[in-house]
């Protein structure tokens, strides 16, 4: 073996293993906003949001693997009225000052294509941890003309049962206990 293909062959392998490293995000809180939507009643929808939102995204798209730590500050709940704000803040629903966040961590990413497709992971919310699917319904990564870095956006959704988290309020008076998400996403790489 010559020692110029030797040479070539490494640098080859090292610098394949440089394009194939992991990417690492943060999450932008001035783009990121957690909404949800909730039954009042049968007879409207509530809709709030957390504007407080932080956390990473480990991707690698040659791999078709990654990761999701985000922390959501619960005391940024947002109705849009401060009445519902506080009655959801307190004891009844949310308990902020027993449960001052909520966190979502991945246990597994499937892909299609090179973009994520679906996040397998663990919601805690309210002291309670249970498995939690997203669904990627829009994923794109540009290079962001002001930041002059790659930024990855992502519209999310999921649904679940608030009761499994222990936040059964009016339950038994007929609202419908289902939660659906809504998660505008954007994290810039690092």
């Amino acid at each position: 073996m010559n020692m110029k293909f030797l040479i070539a062959t490494l640098a080859a392998s090292i610098a394949g293993a440089a394009v194939a490293a992991p990417d690492t995000y943060m999450i932008e809180p001035g783009h990121t906003y957690p909404s949800f939507e909730a039954d009042h009643m049968g007879i409207s929808i509530l809709r709030g949001k957390f504007t407080k939102t932080s956390g990473t995204v480990v991707l690698d798209r040659a791999a078709k693997t990654g990761s999701l730590d985000i922390t959501i500050d619960a005391s940024t709940l947002d109705f849009g009225n401060e009445k519902l704000n506080g009655h959801a803040k307190g004891p009844d629903m949310f308990d902020v000052a027993k449960f001052p966040t909520a966190t979502y961590k991945s246990t597994s990413i499937t892909f299609k294509g090179d973009a994520p497709a679906t996040v397998n992971g663990e919601l805690t919310l309210h002291g309670v941890t249970k498995p939690v699917v997203l669904t990627i319904n829009k994923f794109k990564c540009i290079m962001h003309p002001m930041l002059k870095r790659e930024v990855c956006g992502a519209d999310a959704s999921a649904t679940f049962n608030r009761a499994d988290f222990g936040i059964d309020y009016a339950v038994k008076m007929g609202f419908n206990p289902e939660v659906k998400l809504a998660i505008e996403v954007e994290a810039v790489k690092q």
